[in-house]
């Protein structure tokens, strides 16, 4: 996969962003004096897996994966990643995973150890870097217990719903799933066959709706039922 970086002029923070990563004023204030903003074209990367952490990003529009490859070339989506969300931050000395675009991305890029030294300084950035990490480690344990101990038809049903509270539909119920259906194997650990009969009977509980622009929730509480949430 090949890296596309292309630095823009900043623009403005958008406000749709995930409440649990949501930063106070004053954080953002004390960074972006250090940040550029930069693209990076879908299905190409932002970093890669082995690399130095020179940077970490926040994201301001699109959709970004993090993404683990074993030897033999199977591949562990761990994470999808939205405006708002910090990227690059977890890893300490080189990168664990590879970072990719999903969809067009744009993105706040700072030098870490900049980051790192306003944090000691500063309560208002260690407490918002603090509750990314926390946040973080709580979507770990939820994505363990997912992949350890519930079945294919409460994967997809997990799958739903989280990327309903993390993409924030705006058209009613629709659910905007950027991701291709290999992406959401790869992520819950199935099969794409399992995934595309999964959402398919879903649909024929009406439970959910299969549209060009993502999925449509029909009945959340039969949802939530089959998620065990």
């Amino acid at each position: 996969m090949q890296t596309a970086l292309r630095t823009v002029r900043p623009t403005a923070t958008i406000s749709r962003i995930p409440k649990p990563f949501r930063a106070a004023p004053g954080a953002l204030a004390l960074l972006e004096q250090f940040g550029c903003t930069v693209t990076v074209r879908r299905d190409h990367a932002i970093y890669g897996h082995g690399e130095p952490t020179e940077f970490c990003w926040r994201i301001l529009t699109g959709c970004a994966r993090t993404v683990k490859l074993m030897e033999d070339g199977r591949r562990q989506i761990e994470e999808f990643l939205w405006p708002g969300d910090l990227l690059g931050m977890d890893d300490l000395g080189t990168h664990y995973s590879d970072g990719e675009a999903v969809t067009d991305l744009t993105l706040r890029r700072y030098p870490r150890r900049i980051v790192e030294a306003q944090a000691e300084n500063h309560a208002v950035l260690a407490l918002w870097l603090r509750t990314v990490t926390a946040a973080n480690l709580r979507f770990a344990h939820r994505h363990l217990v997912l992949l350890g101990r519930k079945t294919a038809v409460e994967r997809i049903a997990s799958f739903l719903l989280e990327m309903d509270r993390r993409s924030m539909p705006t058209d009613g119920q629709v659910v905007e799933l950027p991701m291709n259906r290999t992406d959401i194997a790869d992520h819950l650990g199935l099969s794409i066959e399992t995934v595309c009969r999964t959402l398919a009977y879903l649909q024929r509980e009406g439970t959910v709706a299969i549209l060009r622009s993502g999925i449509e929730i029909r009945d959340r509480d039969a949802l939530l039922e089959l998620a065990c949430e």
